[in-house]
């Protein structure tokens, strides 16, 4: 038998601090004009020790800009200055008590609408697909990629990345094969999502929605769980 209300609390806890590193981030004015995307990311890991002794993350630290808000996760674009009127997004995988947060956010440095609106729908966008998981029972990976990129379409946006989610779970990850389907939510993944793995363990999905503007040259990121 498996600790499901435990491995649930466990992970609403690891989201519970990656929120309020967020939070910081933005009460302390982290991401800012003139700092590098490398600064501005080492800012918030340092942040990250402070509140919570946070060490070890685990997938890649990301703070993109500009023209880099457009790259997919896999993508390692050079280094960037934040600028004056920049988007700017951070992705941040801590791990606390061997439970993995999957954690982003987008902030938009001065007043240009068209960012603004990026940044709000990223919020829409994803709790109306949230919406949509929970009302399907059995739906599947393809299903859901399916409604993210119909409501990213009309917002006006497209879709930035491969999948629009995938598996989260203790560290180190069991499903760490970013080539497998059923551990992503894709166009290809048929499985149910609401299913156990071959432990008998419930499993649990972060929902990504990545939305990009390729006329402008920029996007934006949203992230966290999806089924809890």
């Amino acid at each position: 038998m498996t600790d499901e209300p435990r491995r649930a609390a466990k992970l609403l806890d690891a989201q519970a601090k990656a929120a309020l590193l967020f939070t910081e981030i933005e009460k302390r004015h982290l991401i800012a004009a003139g700092q590098s995307e490398r600064e501005v990311s080492d800012r918030i890991r340092d942040l990250a020790n402070e509140l919570f002794g946070t060490t070890h993350y685990w997938h890649k630290r990301i703070v993109r800009s500009g023209p880099n808000t457009l790259k997919p996760y896999r993508e390692n674009p050079p280094d960037l200055v934040i600028g004056a009127d920049d988007i700017a997004f951070a992705d941040f995988g801590p791990i606390f008590e061997e439970f993995e947060a999957d954690f982003g956010r987008t902030f938009v440095l001065g007043e240009d609408p068209v960012k603004h609106r990026l940044r709000d729908d990223l919020a829409t966008v994803f709790a109306s697909a949230r919406r949509f998981f929970e009302a399907e029972p059995d739906i599947t990976g393809k299903q859901l990629y399916a409604e993210v990129e119909r409501l990213a379409a009309e917002a006006g946006w497209e879709l930035g990345g491969w999948h629009v989610g995938h598996l989260v779970g203790e560290f180190p990850p069991e499903y760490n094969n970013w080539e497998d389907v059923d551990s992503h939510i894709v166009p290809a993944n048929d499985q149910p999502l609401r299913r156990t793995d071959e432990a008998g363990k419930l499993l649990h999905w972060i929902l990504e929605v990545h939305l990009i503007d390729r006329e402008r040259n920029f996007g934006g990121f949203y992230e966290e769980l999806l089924d809890l």
